[in-house]
């Protein structure tokens, strides 16, 4: 059983919010009473999502945005403030994998997209969000990190460097913005059953059951165990929670 929040009256957004870890996040913040704007580039899938929160009830709203184009991110954040008044939580999902990749063979035009939404994504996000909360003087803001940025794995430099990246930046935007009545974290998930990861199954550039077999749960985790992670970093019981990177992987970086 899942703990209950009760976010009524507040105002969430959520990055990457069309499927897996950011539609189950965006799910869980509307289901605890928040209205909630989703953000995406995908915009079949966004709007599709959207109209299944409204229709049960809950006040969602669908922004198509680039999160590499610092433009449409700042835009998106101003709409939600427009629209539901205030922001109180933010979660920066949005997120791409890439081909494993020898790392003396990588090309920098593989290097620079995975940075352009992973890191540059989750930079852009955060300063926009920020600047919102900072004259309101609250909100608690969880950035995507991943098990990634916490350990090296061959094959995957350019994406463990961006996963890196997200943690500097959370830390050190916590500590600067903690005194203000903001917090800021970090998630590390493990591998999650999503559809990226169902494509890179798909791919061949995962084996299921190594995957599963690498986490100690012997398990792959689930988009709705991330959207509690994040909740709960999100609520007043981590209220003395700050610039943490925290692992919801089924023990893997404990090994």
């Amino acid at each position: 059983m899942n703990p209950t929040y009760d976010y009524t009256g507040q105002v969430a957004f959520v990055t990457g919010a069309s499927s897996g870890m950011g539609l189950a996040t965006a799910r869980a913040f509307a289901a605890a009473g928040a209205a909630v704007a989703l953000a995406d580039i995908d915009e079949t899938a966004l709007t599709a999502a959207v109209e299944q929160l409204t229709a049960a009830g809950h006040q969602a709203l669908a922004i198509v945005c680039d999160v590499t184009d610092e433009t449409q991110v700042a835009a998106a954040v101003d709409r939600t403030v427009d629209t539901f008044g205030r922001l109180d939580m933010a979660y920066n999902n949005a997120g791409i994998q890439i081909p494993p990749t020898d790392a003396a063979d990588e090309s920098a035009e593989q290097f620079d997209r995975v940075n352009a939404v992973n890191l540059r994504g989750i930079w852009a996000s955060m300063k926009h969000e920020l600047r919102h909360m900072r004259a309101q003087g609250s909100g608690a803001i969880v950035n995507c990190s991943s098990l990634g940025g916490l350990v090296g794995i061959p094959g995957r430099a350019s994406y463990h460097a961006t996963k890196h990246g997200v943690i500097g930046l959370t830390g050190s935007a916590a500590l600067e913005y903690a005194p203000r009545g903001i917090r800021v974290n970090a998630i590390c998930p493990g591998t999650i059953d999503t559809p990226m990861v169902d494509d890179m199954i798909a791919k061949g550039e995962l084996d299921r059951a190594q995957a599963e077999a690498g986490q100690p749960i012997n398990r792959l985790g689930t988009a709705d165990e991330i959207a509690q992670a994040v909740l709960w970093l999100c609520s007043p019981a981590a209220g003395f929670v700050i610039g943490v990177a925290l692992p919801v992987d089924g023990g893997y970086v404990a090994q």
